[in-house]
């Protein structure tokens, strides 16, 4: 039963994003707001079309830190969920991505549209430094950025290595950092197609000053911060 529920999910999210990406072509030359908004359809869709087909929904503890301002968004990664999801929590942004996504038909397409920071995780110094000259660009334009600094998806439970790019973007530029921990990995596992019914927990947490310690002192609060909540939202 999952499998099938799983599948109707599927081919509802590859309709949506086909049609959306498509229309979304007409905006090419419009200001960045307003792309963002069209395009964050498809995100808010599969949210809900997650809820009809598979009854996934989501709780989340700490809205009040949601800031309204650009900021620069630190997050672990588990799933495919978060980067839907956050289009229905955070204000507009972007994220640092591999080069490899912006390959995939219409969803690539759909990507690029969006302003990512896009990096080849095979050079990490180059990597590094575009992230902090992009990332500032972004900010500077009022976009959040979304970073995921272990660098991949995870499995549920497990939190990798935190890298410094989002605390050094934060560092260069003076904007705040919020730190957000999710379980999604427990309903929609790393590389797996079915889903599991039930509810995802995301807790996004107050807001960090960029000036209060150095890039790694940030990065390594945030993940302590992060074990934190996964030991005590699973």
């Amino acid at each position: 039963m999952l499998f099938l529920r799983s599948l109707l999910y599927f081919v509802g999210s590859i309709i949506s994003v086909i049609t959306i990406t498509l229309c979304g072509l007409f905006f090419v030359f419009s200001p960045y707001s307003t792309r963002q908004k069209f395009l964050s359809q498809w995100a808010i869709f599969c949210i809900w079309w997650l809820k009809i087909t598979l009854n996934i929904t989501t709780r989340i503890i700490g809205q009040e830190n949601v800031n309204k301002s650009p900021c620069v968004i630190i997050s672990n990664h588990q799933s495919t969920w978060e980067t839907l999801a956050f289009q229905t929590i955070f204000p507009a942004h972007t994220w640092v991505l591999k080069k490899e996504l912006l390959w995939l038909p219409v969803f690539g397409w759909s990507l690029a549209l969006l302003k990512p920071i896009i990096i080849n995780r095979g050079d990490k110094l180059n990597a590094i430094k575009k992230v902090i000259l992009q990332g500032s660009d972004r900010l500077n334009k009022g976009i959040s950025v979304v970073v995921f600094p272990e660098g991949t998806r995870q499995p549920y439970n497990q939190l990798g290595d935190y890298q410094n790019g989002g605390a050094a973007i934060a560092k260069k530029t003076g904007y705040d950092i919020i730190p957000v921990y999710h379980n999604a990995g427990k309903i929609w596992p790393k590389g797996s197609f079915i889903k599991k019914s039930g509810v995802i927990t995301i807790v996004i947490g107050e807001t960090i000053s960029s000036s209060s310690m150095t890039s790694s002192g940030i990065t390594e609060e945030i993940r302590n911060w992060t074990l934190e909540q996964a030991n005590k939202y699973g």
